[in-house]
């Protein structure tokens, strides 16, 4: 039996874009447009492209913060890239960047092995926003010299952000590129990359078992998200509560109705017992 998908989430499935993680991870499953992409954005060819993992997971340790990477490739050179979309803007990008960097150089190298078998590699953002505030599409960062710029420090590592609401001018293609991964609006200019990816996504979004697999996931965060603030509602009217707060008073300054507080009061009162 089919399964039925809530209307205003199928209206949500068709008006993805790209820009979307789940549509740009099943997009980037296809090695033309993932290989024409990076070489789209980093301005250089790539013979080809490998799949080490689907999504690729990396947990160095039990008490470590694990990272999964969506996209996660190497090239012919053996260079790697991870190529992530941001959509909400986030202070703390280029210190995830950083970590991302760590986390995929202790991945690559073994215990013992020595440093010169660590990969070129590119940790990208794809920004549908400014990440830095200065206008530009890209900003490209390397290790160098503060008191020689022009000398670089050869660590082979790349962090690059695009901004898909960029100013400046830029190659025309890349421009088409960006916009396209923000609002899948098409282009006049032939542009094969943009056509392929516009076709790509028809493709996604036809596809039923990824529909739900979409459904599922979206209800799962949403889920995660209500539990989320039932917490940060419980803990605020219960330091409230001790402070003598009344519930009228909670109410005005918190918002929260005034029959979820006198539930957290009874909650209170009457705390669950402990599991055995």
């Amino acid at each position: 039996m089919a399964t039925k998908i809530p209307q205003s989430i199928q209206e949500r499935w068709q008006s993805l874009t790209p820009s979307d993680d789940f549509v740009f991870s099943k997009m980037m499953r296809n090695e033309v447009i993932c290989k024409g992409l990076i070489e789209t954005l980093l301005g250089f060819d790539i013979d080809r492209i490998e799949y080490p993992e689907e999504q690729k997971s990396i947990d160095i340790a039990i008490d470590a913060k694990s990272v999964r990477l969506d996209v996660y490739v190497k090239d012919g050179k053996e260079t790697v890239y991870n190529i992530e979309m941001q959509t909400s803007q986030q202070s703390y990008l280029p210190k995830r960047s950083r970590y991302y960097q760590g986390m995929i150089d202790l991945n690559l190298i073994e215990k013992g092995e020595l440093y010169d078998k660590l990969n070129t590699s590119y940790v990208i953002f794809i920004c549908t926003f400014d990440p830095f505030g200065k206008g530009r599409h890209v900003y490209h960062f390397e290790n160098r010299c503060t008191d020689d710029p022009e000398m670089a420090l050869g660590d082979e590592t790349h962090k690059c952000f695009f901004n898909t609401r960029g100013t400046d001018v830029i190659d025309p293609k890349l421009d088409q590129v960006l916009t396209f991964l923000e609002t899948a609006l098409p282009v006049n200019d032939n542009n094969p990359l943009i056509e392929a990816m516009s076709s790509e996504l028809e493709r996604i979004k036809s596809n039923n078992e990824w529909e739900v697999e979409f459904m599922n996931l979206y209800l799962r965060d949403k889920e995660k998200y209500q539990e989320g603030v039932r917490e940060r509602d419980t803990e605020i009217v219960k330091r409230m509560l001790d402070k003598g707060a009344d519930i009228a008073t909670i109410n005005l300054f918190t918002g929260i109705s005034q029959d979820r507080i006198q539930e957290i009061q009874q909650m209170t009162k009457n705390p669950s017992p402990p599991k055995a």
